[in-house]
Order: structure tokens, then sequence, then C-alpha cells
């Protein structure tokens, strides 16, 4: 009676068991939680908007330091930079390569973290935009998308931005203070001085350049230790305010750079729907469609880039451009200058837009292209 109890519940069990290594061989194994996010997606939109940024700013890196400088250069100085092709060559009499590739290192440890939070950002944002895929992407949405990227990637990077500023004006041959007659002193000074040495700094490393980068140091007032990332930086924090003033011209920036970001990838996208359509997407169509999408929105946001350096260098030692807010500064601006000082450097920085954008946008796609593989 027991065996055959035995044996009937054994069968009984043997379909019930048979079923239970069914659903467990049938059910996938659960999925690796990632931590926030830190997916690998992710990961490789942060690793080539990293590569696009650096790529970028260092095709234009001498374009970039005489943008600055005619930005916060005093209107009448007799050390003005003046005309793109001069000023370059200028440049390079008096500082060699190193002048054209000054602040560029401090320009790509700023541009490759900025450059990396935008497209990530901009990526994300996408996705919760279209809740993952299911709804459109408008052109409305791809500018929200780009906006709250732009702000998001300045104010993580902003610091280095103003420091950066800074170096390239602090070893610069020109003067801060506006003035439209120099003294017979300074212009005797002047005249006096060799051409081939003023700009030098202390990044050179022969003993002729470096006695030369100590005089200039003299002259404006910043020390060897002062004219690097961590010097300057220091100097700042000193002088200005604390960690408040390496934050000077935040707000203005944030408000240009909304509009700049969000215009720049939506024009993006949208030449890239027209210009590369599908069999058509060469390495020059591609190359054009970042290079119009970045002039398109510099040109409108100009004014913008150019309050934000001079709110940069205001209270910068040696200069009398003093503001009290981007308001100030705005209207200090349309009245000395009229409209035209809020497009000043708008040649050399469309120039340098062009190759800019277009490499910035062609190395993301590539470098995500090769991590991500279609």
């Amino acid at each position: 009676m027991s065996a055959s109890t035995s044996s009937a519940s054994a069968a009984a069990s043997t379909p019930a068991r048979q079923q239970q290594l069914e659903i467990i061989e049938s059910t996938p194994p659960p999925a690796k939680r990632n931590i926030g996010f830190l997916s690998p997606q992710v990961a490789s939109y942060f690793i080539a908007g990293g590569c696009a940024g650096a790529a970028s700013r260092t095709v234009v890196s001498p374009l970039e330091r005489l943008k600055i400088i005619q930005q916060v250069q005093p209107r009448g100085s007799s050390t003005q930079y003046k005309g793109v092709w001069r000023s370059l060559v200028r440049m390079w009499q008096e500082e060699g390569f190193r002048g054209f590739m000054r602040g560029n290192g401090i320009n790509c440890l700023r541009i490759v973290p900025y450059s990396a939070v935008q497209f990530t950002t901009y990526e994300q944002l996408k996705k919760w935009f279209t809740s993952f895929g299911s709804k459109e992407l408008d052109t409305p949405k791809r500018l929200a998308a780009g906006a709250l990227a732009g702000i998001t990637s300045v104010c993580s990077t902003y610091p280095l931005d103003l420091v950066r500023s800074r170096l390239s004006i602090a070893t610069a041959s020109i003067s801060l203070i506006e003035s439209t007659s120099p003294s017979p002193s300074a212009s005797a000074s002047s005249t006096s001085r060799p051409a081939i040495p003023s700009l030098a700094s202390s990044y050179h490393s022969s003993a002729s350049a470096s006695s030369a980068a100590s005089a200039a140091a003299i002259k404006v007032g910043y020390t060897k230790r002062e004219l690097t990332i961590w010097g300057m930086t220091l100097k700042i924090m000193r002088e200005e305010g604390g960690v408040r003033a390496l934050y000077r011209g935040l707000i203005t920036t944030a408000v240009g750079v909304a509009p700049y970001v969000g215009i720049n990838f939506a024009a993006y996208e949208f030449l890239r729907s027209v210009i590369t359509p599908p069999g058509k997407s060469s390495v020059a169509r591609k190359l054009s469609c970042g290079a119009l999408a970045g002039s398109i929105s510099q040109t409108l946001t100009y004014p913008f880039d150019v309050l934000r350096r001079k709110m940069q260098v205001t209270g910068m030692q040696g200069g009398s451009i003093k503001y009290n807010g981007a308001i100030d500064a705005l209207t200090s601006i349309l009245r000395t200058e009229g409209i035209g000082g809020l497009y000043r450097g708008l040649w050399p920085n469309l120039l340098k837009v062009a190759p800019s954008i277009a490499t910035s946008f062609f190395t993301y796609e590539l470098v995500k292209e090769f991590l991500i593989p279609v």
C-alpha cells in the first residue's frame, strides 16, 4: 500500500517538476543593472564627444586665440591686432608655433569634458523627449535638447573657460586700458622694445625666451607661476573674490550657449537629412553639414560670446574694463562702440567655426560608429 502510494506521488510530481524546469530554462537571466548613466552606450557618447571636442579645437587654435584677443582689445589702441592674416603673421613672428597653440592645452582640457557632457546630454535628452523612440523628434524638441545640453556642459566647465581666456590675454602684446593717445613714455618704450619677444611668456624653454618672458611678465604684472593654469586660477581667486570670481559671466554665457547649441544641433540634423540622404554620405557632405550648422548658429548668437569675454576680463590686472553686470556691459558697449561692438572678431570667428564644427560633428560620428557598430 505504501509502495503504491509513493509511486503514485512520484508519478504525479514528475510532470510538475518538468514544468518547473521548463519555466526556469525559458526564463531569461536577469539583466545587468547599470549604475546611473554608466552604460556602454552612454560611455561611447562620452568618449566620442570628448574626442570631437579635442580635435575641433586643436584644428582652429590660432583663430580661437585671435578671436579672444580681438574681442577684448580696446578700440583705438596702438597695439591693436588688425586683420586676420596680419594678426596671424604677427603672432607667428612674435611667438612662433607656440603662439598659435597658446592656451590650447587648457582649451582642450576644458573642451574635452565640455564636449563630452554636451553630446552625451543631448543624446540622452533626445531619448527622454521621444519616450525612447515612441514619439517623433521634431525641431522644437531638438532645440530644447540642445539648449539644455549646452547649459549643462557650460556650467560644468566654466572656470576652465575663464582661466583659458585670462591666459590668452595675459601674454598678448595688447593693452586693456581704453586709450586712443598713448603717453610719450609709453610710445618710447614700445618703440625701443624688440618685436619678436613681445608676446613671449614663461611657456618658452630657451634661455633668451625665458628672459624675455620675465620682462613681459613684470611689465604686465604677472609672474611665471601665474602664467600657468593653476597659478592663474589661484590669482583670480585671491584677488577677485574667491571661487565666485571663477564664475564671472556664467549667466551671460549660459544665456548665449543655450540658443547656440540648440540651433547648432537642430540645424545639423536638418542639414544632415538634406545633404546626406541614404547612399550619399561622403566625407565632404558630412563636413559640409557641420560647417553650415556652425556658421548659422554662431552668427545668430555671437553678441553673447562678446559679452561673455568682456565679463571674463573684468577686473583683470592692468586693465580699466569694469562692468557691474551683463546689462551694464551691454549698454556700455552699445554706447561707446555701437552695434558693431557686439560683432568684433566675428570674421576670424566665422573662419574658425566652419572647420571647427565640421571637425567636431565628423569626429563624433566617426568615433561613435566605431564604438557602437550599427
